[in-house]
């Protein structure tokens, strides 16, 4: 059995992140946004694909971990196509998220880390979303729902499910 692949930015793809690594006076600046445009390209940000943003970007391993790993919109497992991000910090906590948490996941059948079978959705609970005003906050692919209920939830699981573009 062979290995798999390694992952590999397209021609275009290292053409964008030389022009933007160009824009820094360090490569090491452009290591934000180089994790979003694999993130984007490949998924999700496997080992391989942090060696490979690594290499890119002529960085050690370790500089590229430690970005991915401290923050939470940077995935490094697949998901499923709709992310379902829980706020449950103090104010989220105090507004449902907890019960609103728990409701999504019995909904979705599935725990965090988790695909459902249909491969749509994956559910997170996340520390801070940074929308206390709107507590509680689900964020859906980098899109905040605000003042979020079980109701509007299962609006929008539905939705997603009978394939209508959010």
């Amino acid at each position: 059995m062979s290995a798999p692949d390694k992952p590999q930015f397209s021609e275009a793809r290292l053409a964008e992140i030389d022009a933007l690594a160009a824009r820094y006076p360090s490569r090491k600046s452009a290591l934000m946004p180089v994790l979003y445009m694999a993130q984007q390209d490949f998924g999700y940000l496997s080992m391989d694909t942090q060696k490979m943003v690594a290499e890119v970007l002529g960085l050690r391993l370790m500089e590229v971990r430690e970005v991915v790993t401290f923050y939470t919109m940077f995935k490094e497992q697949p998901t499923g196509k709709y992310l379902l991000e829980v706020c449950t910090n103090a104010s989220c906590m105090v507004n449902g998220a907890d019960a609103l948490y728990a409701h999504m996941k019995n909904t979705l059948g599935i725990e965090p880390g988790q695909i459902t079978e249909d491969g749509l959705f994956s559910i997170n609970e996340v520390e801070c979303a940074g929308a206390c005003a709107g507590a509680p906050v689900v964020q859906v692919n980098n899109m905040y729902h605000e003042k979020a209920t079980a109701t509007d939830m299962d609006a929008l699981i539905s939705r997603i499910r009978a394939g209508e573009v959010i």
